[in-house]
């Protein structure tokens, strides 16, 4: 009967056949490995992310009197609600997590290289709506360090030459972050993930176009792929394994682990926390903008310019990197720039953690490690472009096949 069923559907719309060509036959290189992993992951959690989502605006109130009493309200007294919340807050870190380990995989094994470059350029497009996203659902408990949070981001459109100080007046829905904020960003944080999830779609469409990468990094023939059911399919349910270990450790024992004390707080518009700091994810890019601040009026503005600057580069990447061989397996200088890279972006998040006058090293202003930092973080792009240009770097010999 079940087979009758599916002859009379595919007759009509050729469900099978899609899911041969693009899923259980789809061929795909045998030598992958587990950090290939990430990309099923960011769309597993990205699945938690919008079930979970979808029940908590059930009982939350975008209402600035309301809000942070709406959720004190989920966790105490809606059934499992405690739980549908603590999913969705540590399944933002973990989002993160997921992302972040699955774009530098892609730099390092070069995936934004040719054909792959709309397919790299959908993936950071999909980074930036989900940065903002995330930034507009820090905001929807109505602790003080939502609120805050959101009064000095927000604030940043002032910096805007000529339309500045009109943009962070409409953004806000008023003179002062309040409850037409909350609205907007409750209804943004409610539709983006929607928007997330077609670019997801396109970003997979272009993926099946050209076909994954592989560590190598060469170009393959027949005989070098397999089918990915059910290789990849044993392989990424590992990974989900693995990942839910990890994942109910924090939520079960260490829910609050990535989350601020001052955000338990309701908002104060009278009382500024001591020190406001974004979520971790945002932290490398907080520095950069931080870092400066030595251009006197002018600052805030090359701050933005700067920050914004830090993930729009990623779409210029497969212009900069003009090597012959793609994957940083065969590129020994380009390889050890990666590395500095990594290392980099994480000093670079915890300056972004500390206070903007704390000192380190016996008295040096941590801004000065920010400046740094951030000319690292623009280097390593000028070098990989440089060294590949002029031919600096010789890549090993590419097998020619796996």
């Amino acid at each position: 009967m079940f087979k009758s069923m599916m002859e009379w559907v595919d007759a009509r719309l050729p469900v099978s056949d899609l899911i041969k060509s693009q899923a259980t036959e789809y061929p795909t290189p045998k030598n992958l490995n587990y950090w290939w992993n990430f990309g099923s992951l960011a769309l597993f959690v990205l699945i938690i992310q919008l079930a979970t989502g979808l029940f908590l605006a059930m009982h939350y109130k975008p209402d600035a009197a309301k809000a942070f009493d709406s959720v004190e309200h989920i966790m105490r007294d809606v059934n499992w609600g405690w739980l549908l919340r603590y999913l969705h807050a540590n399944g933002a870190t973990f989002f993160f997590v997921m992302v972040y380990t699955h774009i530098l995989r892609g730099m390092y094994y070069g995936s934004h290289r040719k054909p792959r470059e709309i397919l790299w350029w959908f993936g950071v497009i999909i980074f930036f709506v989900l940065m903002a996203t995330a930034f507009m659902g820090y905001v929807l408990p109505w602790g003080q360090m939502s609120y805050w949070g959101a009064s000095v981001i927000t604030n940043l459109l002032s910096a805007v030459p000529v339309a500045g100080e009109e943009l962070v007046v409409w953004v806000w829905g008023g003179f002062s972050v309040g409850d037409p904020t909350l609205n907007r960003f409750f209804v943004l944080h409610f539709l983006l993930p929607f928007v997330v999830l077609g670019l997801v779609v396109v970003h997979l469409w272009a993926l099946h176009a050209v076909h994954s990468n592989n560590p190598d990094g060469i170009d393959l023939e027949h005989k070098d792929t397999i089918p990915f059911h059910p290789f990849f399919t044993i392989k990424d349910l590992y990974g989900v394994g693995v990942f839910l270990i990890v994942f109910c450790i924090f939520v079960f024992y260490a829910p609050n682990f990535f989350l601020e004390p001052d955000n338990y707080i309701e908002a104060n518009p009278m009382q500024t926390p001591a020190h406001i700091v974004p979520e971790w994810y945002f932290l490398p890019f907080y520095a950069i903008l931080r870092s400066i601040d030595f251009l006197g009026p002018y600052s805030k503005f090359a701050g933005v310019i700067a920050m914004g600057g830090a993930i729009a580069i990623l779409f210029l990447l497969p212009f900069l990197d003009r090597s012959p061989a793609r994957s940083f397996r065969y590129r020994p200088v380009s390889r050890v720039l990666f590395w500095i890279f990594v290392v980099n972006s994480f000093i670079l998040g915890w300056v972004g953690y500390n206070p903007a006058d704390a000192t380190v090293f016996g008295g040096m202003p941590i801004v000065y490690v920010g400046r740094a930092g951030t000319a690292v973080y623009f280097g390593y792009f000028l070098l990989l472009w440089f060294i590949t240009v002029t031919g600096m770097e010789k890549p090993q010999p590419l097998p020619k096949s796996l």
